[in-house]
């Protein structure tokens, strides 16, 4: 998939999450979530701010959620280092305190194969996870900018929503 349609996807996706109402962003740097983290970064009305170490920033995402009342996103890079958020996740899970985690995956051609920083983090969180998503990585057709944009949204909104227990 060319750049263009990453970073077109990506910005779609990050506006409407502002739309949304999301204002805070925990970052962590990672060379497959790049195109995500300068998303979120290069957003005006998104206060984004990086941490070296995801479980550290995790609980800082939690600590910013749980003052707001409003979700936070945490975005980091695949494998142990969205292992790392889930001490984080599951205590906003328990607290009822909304989160929105975003991890770029390593493509799903190189799981179980030894590649580095490839894990298996479909259910991840576990139950700790209200929603899960695994996206591709279709060309920026007008139509997918706006599945993009509803995802956001429904991400976004799903995170507010009560805990069912």
């Amino acid at each position: 998939m060319p750049a263009t349609d990453t970073y077109l996807g990506l910005r779609a996706f990050v506006d409407e999450l502002a739309r949304c109402g999301l204002r805070e962003a925990c970052t962590s740097p990672g060379s497959r979530s790049t195109p995500l983290v300068l998303s979120l970064a290069r957003e005006p009305r998104i206060r984004s701010s990086s941490h070296i170490d995801e479980r550290c920033g995790s609980f800082f995402a939690l600590g910013l959620a749980k003052a707001t009342g409003l979700p936070v996103a945490l975005a980091c890079t695949s494998g142990t280092a969205a292992a790392n958020y889930a001490p984080a996740v599951i205590e906003a899970h328990e607290a009822r305190v909304p989160l929105l985690v975003l991890t770029a995956d390593r493509p799903p051609e190189l799981r179980e194969l030894g590649a580095g920083q490839t894990i298996d983090q479909v259910k991840l969180y576990g139950r700790a996870a209200k929603w899960y998503l695994e996206l591709d990585d279709h060309p920026a057709t007008p139509e997918r900018m706006r599945w993009l944009r509803q995802l956001a949204c429904r991400a976004f909104w799903t995170a507010l929503a009560t805990i069912a227990t």
